[in-house]
């Protein structure tokens, strides 16, 4: 902390009206298995600092090893800044805090030893790939933690460590023309939470190896997904992705206020209709909570020293609230909720999700099945497309039943579904209360673009007269 103390009183000291600083301390393993072989095996650390200034009206940041130096950089960053800037930001009020804030682990998966978690991934890898179809086996594991001390001219001192880990199989069929995919415990590297290596271990990945390849070579012969406009059932992991591109990224007040265009787009949840306008049906309520156990988008405070909140995005249909920072927040006549964060020390930080989370409803699984006549249920994403305002899209599933007179029957191959955002929410009828937590390290926003980790938590739910099999 001394070191950020002298961060502070130099760039005050040369000008700057605010300053806060960030020194990070990263640490990442990577481990992936394509078959029989070892793919990667990766381990590394970094660390530094970032300082934020703003000087007259203009922010200014910079970056690196040397305290002294960054601080130097940063504000001459602002005097730059100063002269090109269109009008004067400013920051919501904070309360300054002092604290020190953990993610509970019970198992460091550092402390595993890689060949242990090696082993693991190669018999998965050699159990996938003995099936005469699979051509492709690979599974994957991901662990990352990261140490965190803030100080701001304010006042806050602030100290978090957090500490993630998740794991995925998956197996890839070619038979006859025709190539298909099953991945457990959901697609592109599995699932992730912010626990301890128990939540490797929970996941029991080797005791899904055979499932997963059956399903893939079943894939092959299952008949395509009906074309028309049926009701579909959506699986929690699904869904996930669904509130992350169709929920989260709209309501980032940075992409509202023009902030965040030529890279991630727009929104269509502009600002004229916050408190009135319908989003979806009564069965939707989505909330940004920070404080979520286990999510990825979980902390104690974000990168500006906002305490984590839990904040209503969606009230039973209803589009009633932004992610925020200081800056944008001001502009609402607000307080932060919290939402600002960097990937590293090396980046600003901009508004992200945390764990943006559908909230769940009432229903079994088999209720949301019953007075469907024919239908279709999907499972695990495949490919999403949906365009820069966040309003038009259409997704894949890897594996989809048909739902017939209330019963799962048939299988069926390369399921999708395209629809309207608020259509198709407003299409949801029925949520299940089997709700979920999923894990995403890999959502990309920014110029220059920063991978950050965030929470989804879903449970299946169903939507009326959806248009299937297009594409």
């Amino acid at each position: 902390m001394e070191d950020l103390d002298t961060i502070v009183a130099a760039a005050i000291k040369k000008g700057a009206d605010y300053c806060d600083v960030r020194f990070v301390v990263n640490r990442e393993e990577d481990i992936r298995v394509r078959g029989r072989d070892p793919e990667k095996v990766s381990s590394k650390i970094d660390q530094g600092y970032g300082v934020r200034v703003l000087m007259k009206g203009a922010w200014g940041f910079a970056a690196g090893q040397d305290p002294e130096q960054t601080a130097a950089r940063a504000v001459k960053v602002a005097r730059g800044s100063v002269l090109a800037k269109k009008e004067d930001v400013k920051l919501s009020d904070l309360t300054p805090y002092t604290d020190s804030w953990k993610a509970p682990i019970k198992k460091d998966p550092f402390s595993v030893p890689m060949e242990e978690k090696l082993s693991l991934l190669l018999d998965c890898g050699k159990t996938l790939i003995e099936h005469e179809d699979v051509k492709v086996a690979q599974a994957t594991m991901r662990i990352r933690s990261q140490e965190k001390w803030f100080l701001s001219s304010e006042g806050a001192t602030i100290h978090q460590d957090t500490t993630f880990c998740g794991a995925g199989i998956s197996a890839t069929v070619v038979k006859g023309g025709d190539m298909q995919k099953r991945s457990y415990p959901t697609s592109f590297d599995g699932n992730f939470s912010q626990q301890g290596y128990e939540f490797v271990e929970a996941l029991s990945l080797y005791d899904h190896c055979e499932e997963t390849a059956r399903e893939a070579i079943q894939l092959v012969d299952a008949e395509p997904c009906p074309s028309g406009t049926m009701d579909i059932v959506l699986d929690s992991s699904q869904l996930a992705l669904q509130v992350h591109e169709s929920c989260g990224h709209p309501t980032e007040l940075d992409r509202v206020l023009g902030f965040e265009a030529s890279y991630a787009g727009t929104s269509f949840l502009t600002q004229e209709k916050l408190g009135h306008y319908t989003y979806g049906s009564p069965s939707v309520t989505i909330v940004a909570d920070s404080t979520t156990p286990g999510g990825l988008g979980t902390f104690g405070y974000d990168d500006e020293g906002v305490k984590a909140c839990r904040t209503v995005l969606v009230d039973k249909g209803i589009f009633s609230g932004y992610l925020t920072s200081r800056e944008t927040a001001y502009q609402m006549g607000e307080k932060s909720n919290g939402a600002m964060r960097a990937t590293d020390f090396n980046f600003m930080p901009i508004i992200r999700m945390t764990n943006i989370n559908l909230m769940p409803g009432d229903y079994a699984f088999e209720e949301l099945l019953e007075d469907i006549q024919e239908g279709i249920y999907m499972q695990t994403n495949r490919s999403w497309s949906i365009d820069d305002r966040r309003i038009n899209f259409q997704f894949g599933c890897e594996i989809g039943y048909k739902i017939t007179d209330g019963e799962l029957t048939d299988m069926v191959k390369n399921p999708s579904y395209t629809a309207l955002t608020p259509e198709f929410w407003g299409a949801c009828d029925a949520v299940s209360k089997d709700w979920q937590l999923w894990g995403v390290p890999n959502c990309g926003k920014g110029e220059p673009s920063q991978t950050m980790f965030v929470g989804h938590g879903a449970a299946p739910a169903r939507f009326r007269n959806m248009k299937t099999g297009v594409g």
